[in-house]
């Protein structure tokens, strides 16, 4: 089973990110794939790329099975696991392609931290939207904490980020960053009329106009990415972050019985 779907129709592809029984969460194999979509992509004249996740949810995060394989007691961190992250989320704001983010049911740590990183962003009615690493003992490890303010604000970025919340896609927190909330049933409508919209100007000048807009922040590069992850090796061996994964994952397969 491939771990990502790629479609196309003229100019548009659709990514279903397709682990559905982990919720999509990010392993190594599907940040991979992700990364050579985006390569795919730019060298056959994709104007717009629709991300989406299969089953119940967008994506839950970074995949915490994976996670907890790693020995903070020998020094081991997932590093290059979240580095490969961050870098694909680099290659999204940096791209000509203009990426749609389309949400449902779940968009929390990783999978919110790939929402942060596309042009435009379409949830679902519910959807819950939430940073959510402390609630595992985590700190974020591709992006959050360098993207939330520029997208929320300081007062909802520091809101999620201390407490691990998570808020319905309704939630006025979100009103400036998400271009339409649509119920569930018509998630897919508005994903077409929205590609619509983008593909209806010349792609120059669109690719053209978001490198200005991301251009008029500091553009994020290998040092927002390295203070985070700086911090997040400094937490992960400090506090047996490891230990705390497998325990949380061990009463949830208790509790799935």
């Amino acid at each position: 089973m491939s771990e990502l779907l790629v479609t196309r129709h003229e100019s548009v592809e659709t990514w279903n990110l397709n682990r559905p029984q982990a919720r999509n969460a990010l392993d190594r194999a599907l940040v991979a794939r992700l990364s050579e979509a985006i390569m795919s992509a730019e060298s056959t004249d994709t104007d717009v790329v629709v991300l989406r996740g299969t089953g119940p949810s967008f994506c839950a995060g970074a995949d915490l099975a994976l996670l907890s394989t790693y020995d903070a007691a020998r020094g081991d961190t997932p590093r290059e696991h979240l580095t490969a992250i961050w870098d694909l989320t680099l290659a999204m704001e940096r791209s000509p392609i203009t990426f749609v983010g389309a949400l449902h049911g779940h968009a929390i740590a990783g999978g919110l931290e790939l929402a942060l990183a596309c042009d435009i962003v379409i949830a679902a009615a519910g959807t819950l939207i939430g940073d959510g690493h402390v609630r595992q003992c985590l700190l974020p490890g591709g992006g959050a904490s360098a993207r939330m303010e520029r997208a929320f604000g300081r007062s909802t970025a520091t809101r999620l980020a201390l407490t691990g919340e998570f808020l319905p896609a309704e939630h006025p927190a979100f009103g400036t960053w998400l271009h339409t909330i649509t119920p569930a049933d018509e998630l897919e409508p508005a994903v077409t009329a929205v590609s619509a919209s983008l593909t209806a100007v010349p792609a120059s000048a669109r690719s053209a106009y978001k490198r200005l807009l991301h251009d008029t922040h500091e553009p994020l590069d290998a040092s927002h990415r390295d203070r985070e992850l700086d911090t997040f090796d400094q937490h992960w061996l400090d506090n047996d972050v490891p230990q705390v994964l497998r325990a949380f994952l061990n009463k949830t397969r208790k509790a799935a019985r």
